[in-house]
């Protein structure tokens, strides 16, 4: 704790970077998930193995993906920001097709009797029903990325993680406490923030 109040500006500066790469990453994961997920919630053959390649993908441990990703990308942002990507597919992309797939049939039926398109049906019926699973998708994948981003100490990319890896480098036990509790402090707020608007949500439907 003293090494957080002596150093306020440092530990927000460095939570504010950890931010903006969970933020980019999760923005960037959500693009790539939400076509990922409309294949797969069709159903067909290949959803299976798509869920079943996001869900190996994320049983990697954490390091040993960034130490690959070391050797493609070398040190800094990229190899941690990649791998949050790929963490957070298999969160994303399961809560969308739950939310596709819970859409009641019936539903679907009205829109097409109404003339509806199936792209019309999918971005004016089927994810406006589907965004309560969605945003659960993204409230669990945001909390996981932002425990995973302090890693970003280890590969150089900055963040809270640098405040814990320093402190374990120089034995400094007042930054290990300072970068843990800012890391948990920032999951909580971002855990409450999105439950938040779930319920919103479903409270609407």
């Amino acid at each position: 704790m003293r090494y957080l109040a002596l150093h306020p500006g440092t530990v927000a500066a460095l939570g504010a970077a950890h931010l903006a790469i969970v933020v980019a990453a999760l923005a960037v994961a959500l693009a790539i998930a939400l076509p990922l997920g409309v294949v797969a919630a069709r159903g067909g053959r290949g959803a299976g193995f798509l869920l079943g390649t996001l869900g190996a993908i994320y049983t990697i441990p954490s390091l040993a993906l960034l130490a690959l990703l070391v050797q493609a990308f070398g040190l800094g942002v990229a190899p941690l920001f990649v791998a949050l990507i790929a963490y957070a597919q298999f969160m994303l992309v399961r809560n969308i097709v739950a939310g596709l797939r819970g859409v009641a049939p019936a539903v679907l039926d009205a829109g097409r009797g109404m003339g509806m398109t199936p792209r019309e049906l999918l971005v004016r019926v089927e994810f406006p029903l589907a965004l309560p699973a969605i945003v659960g998708g993204i409230r669990i994948a945001a909390v996981a990325m932002v425990a995973l981003a302090t890693l970003g100490g280890y590969v150089g990319a900055g963040g809270l993680g640098k405040l814990i890896f320093d402190g374990l480098a120089l034995q400094h036990d007042d930054e290990i406490v300072a970068g843990s509790l800012a890391v948990c402090v920032l999951a909580i707020a971002i855990e409450v923030a999105l439950r938040s608007l779930e319920r919103r949500l479903r409270a609407n439907e």
